[in-house]
């Protein structure tokens, strides 16, 4: 079987978006976004991952150039802080996309380019990872989700700790899809669950979902490697 290609969403579709709630409603929408014709009989379609603004006068680091010249997309909202393995994690994630077609049911280990990612021996640093798996219910009014999707992005970067938001198109045969977010920390992602937009766009998410299932990993870099290393994240007993 032919190897997929992996096509970044055209860039003047890119550049019609400015918001998160824009790139979900392009993504949700799979008859909207056209590529030329391929060699390959499985193109990958997905648009870029969603990078949180640094904070200001953060010293920049040269990011690298994106797959075909398209680069991610970035918040309005900046991070008010960031450190150091963090800030490297964030500028290599301008590298991050699917490798296969399938990424919204393989394992997710094995549905990302985590390979090609790679941190400077000096840095250390655990990040926390989640994991939405979903289908949407058909008829679904999407546009009040959206809205609170959009919402709770920006109050998760102003608050801080989110790295990167990243999602993917509908399998076009099961409905499938998949998104996923990086944070700092587990604490950060923790302290997002309860604030009010998020609140909001969980409650939605109930409706406008057929389902979708939670995952949850750590992110780990240890120092003297450049490789990053995906664990399942186990929850403790309750003492």
């Amino acid at each position: 079987m032919a190897a997929a290609v992996i096509v970044p969403m055209p860039t003047s579709a890119l550049n019609t978006l400015s918001t998160p709630t824009a790139d979900i409603a392009l993504a949700e929408d799979v008859s909207r976004p056209s590529i030329v014709s391929l060699s390959s009989p499985n193109p990958i379609l997905y648009l870029p991952p969603i990078l949180s603004s640094l904070p200001e006068n953060t010293l920049s680091v040269e990011a690298p150039v994106y797959i075909q010249g398209s680069n991610p997309l970035t918040t309005d909202s900046r991070l008010p802080s960031i450190d150091t393995a963090s800030l490297a994690l964030h500028t290599e994630l301008h590298r991050f996309h699917p490798i296969t077609s399938d990424y919204a049911s393989v394992p997710y280990d094995l549905a990302f380019n985590w390979e090609d990612l790679h941190l400077p021996e000096s840095a250390e640093g655990e990040w926390y990872c989640v994991v939405f798996r979903s289908k949407r219910r058909e008829g679904s009014n999407s546009g009040p989700l959206y809205e609170a999707d959009r919402k709770a992005h920006e109050e998760a970067v102003q608050n801080g700790g989110l790295l990167m938001y990243w999602y993917g198109t509908p399998h076009p045969e099961t409905g499938a899809n998949l998104a996923t977010c990086i944070w700092q920390s587990r604490d950060h992602a923790a302290a997002a669950n309860h604030r009010p937009h998020h609140v909001r766009a969980m409650r939605l998410a109930a409706a406008a979902y057929e389902y979708y299932v939670l995952e949850r990993h750590w992110l780990r870099k240890a120092k003297g490697e450049t490789r990053l290393k995906l664990e399942p994240f186990v929850a403790l007993p309750a003492q």
